[in-house]
């Protein structure tokens, strides 16, 4: 009847969460409009909280110092805006030489198909033209989504910088809103995780910003080895992509293959450029991340791909960027409550011991499955009978030195026994005198 009783109770709480989870899920979908500005003024803030903290050491104020932060916010990502849609527009100016050279590319192409597989030009142009047709049914509900979203994306751009700038002047105030929220679990251990939030989102910023700029630059002489035009351009846009993460440079490298291939006379400078990439991509992965961000962000690939995707599925393209810092959150939330540590180790990173040949033993050794293997007892008593032979030889050596040493002595005669006592000196007592 207990064990009823437990499953009952686990099965009720399981199914509570589960229910739970799903109708926060539900209201973030429906409130996106809200939800998204609000998510990424918190990404904004904890950025931009440092620079506050300098402006504040400097008595600017803390109204003042948050201002100040916003605007130096809004002054970098106006500037990048600005670079970008400026070379769109240099590169448009030679929109007809391009247009020529890539039409020049699809007549070679059709004459290699046709040589090559014996495909006509007509069939060719026919395919097209179905996939261009199948791809203008889609284009009015794909405008119509887009300029309905022009109305938000405004709205975020004014709501962006003033949940800023809130959440910078009043961090105190929300600080002590999680305290009396969390009344019941000791206030050292609340402050340790929203310290522990801003570590691991924090961490996770300044790295990606870096790990960006690194990889602008890669990108960038990559195409200028290549002799790519706009260089800079397409390899700062490439680094900007990261902000999706493990697609953002694959989706990079299509725009300067493309431009490579309209814009050069042979098809392996845009292989040269896909290559390039690729080995920036890998780079990226398994050198400049790992030793920048290091290990607080440690969320293993399958959670974050599934991050990724659900993330995409629930909020789009905005989905896709919040993924990992929203993830990397809710591990430091699972890990600070006893009840759900499970779910914020199945988040993480395994560890070694997880990769190895033999780690299924292993597991079930550490606990308690299954025993130790004799092989291993036979080994330690093995070493231990060694050991014990090497501690006797050892004894054995020190007593026939000490042996040896006693005949040396008795051979050549002890030089402290060869001086007489001081009573064999003078037997009269008087003598000392």
């Amino acid at each position: 009847m207990e064990n009823q009783k437990k499953s009952t109770t686990y099965s009720m709480s399981l199914a509570s969460s589960l229910l739970a989870m799903i109708l926060i899920i539900a209201i973030l979908y429906y409130t996106s409009s809200v939800v998204l500005p609000l998510l990424f003024s918190i990404l904004i803030s904890i950025m931009l909280y440092p620079l506050a903290r300098l402006f504040e050491r400097l008595r600017l104020g803390k109204a003042f110092s948050a201002i100040l932060s916003v605007i130096v916010a809004i002054v970098i990502m106006s500037g990048l805006g600005w670079f970008i849609v400026y070379e769109s527009i240099v590169i448009g100016r030679d929109a007809s030489a391009i247009t020529g050279k890539v039409m020049s590319v699809l007549e070679n192409s059709e004459a290699w198909l046709q040589n090559t597989f014996g495909i006509e030009r007509n069939q060719v142009m026919a395919q097209l033209r179905e996939q261009g047709d199948k791809a203008m049914d889609n284009v009015g509900g794909m405008l119509s989504s887009t300029f309905g979203s022009i109305g938000s994306m405004l709205a975020a751009t004014v709501l962006v910088p003033l949940f800023t700038f809130f959440l910078l002047y009043y961090r105190v105030f929300f600080r002590e809103f999680f305290f009396k929220a969390f009344h019941s679990v000791p206030k050292q251990k609340v402050h340790d995780t929203l310290d522990r939030i801003y570590d691991v989102v924090q961490s996770y910023l300044l790295g990606l910003i870096t790990v960006m700029g690194i990889v602008a630059v890669l990108n960038t002489i990559g195409l200028m080895i290549l002799g790519i035009d706009y260089a800079w351009f397409f390899g700062t846009l490439a680094s900007l992509l990261m902000l999706l993460p493990y697609i953002g440079i694959a989706i990079g490298s299509i725009l300067p293959a493309l431009f490579a291939l309209a814009t050069k006379d042979s098809a392996w400078y845009a292989i040269g450029v896909v290559a390039w990439f690729q080995v920036v991509q890998f780079l990226e992965g398994n050198i400049i991340t790992p030793n920048i961000v290091g290990s607080k962000v440690s969320i293993n690939p399958l959670m974050a791909i599934i991050a990724i995707l659900l993330g995409g599925m629930i909020f789009g393209l905005a989905g896709l960027i919040l993924a990992l810092p929203m993830v990397a959150t809710i591990k430091v939330i699972f890990d600070a409550i006893p009840s759900m540590e499970a779910y914020g180790f199945l988040i993480g990173e395994p560890e070694k011991m997880h990769l190895q040949r033999n780690s299924t033993q292993q597991l079930l050794m550490k606990w308690g499955i299954v025993r130790e293997p004799k092989v291993k007892k036979k080994k330690v008593i093995i070493e231990t009978e060694v050991a014990e032979v090497e501690v006797d030889k050892r004894k054995e050596i020190t007593e026939q030195s000490q042996v040896n040493t006693v005949a040396v002595e008795r051979k050549v005669g002890n030089p402290k026994q060869d001086f007489p006592k001081s009573d064999d000196l003078d037997s009269d007592p008087n003598s000392q005198k």
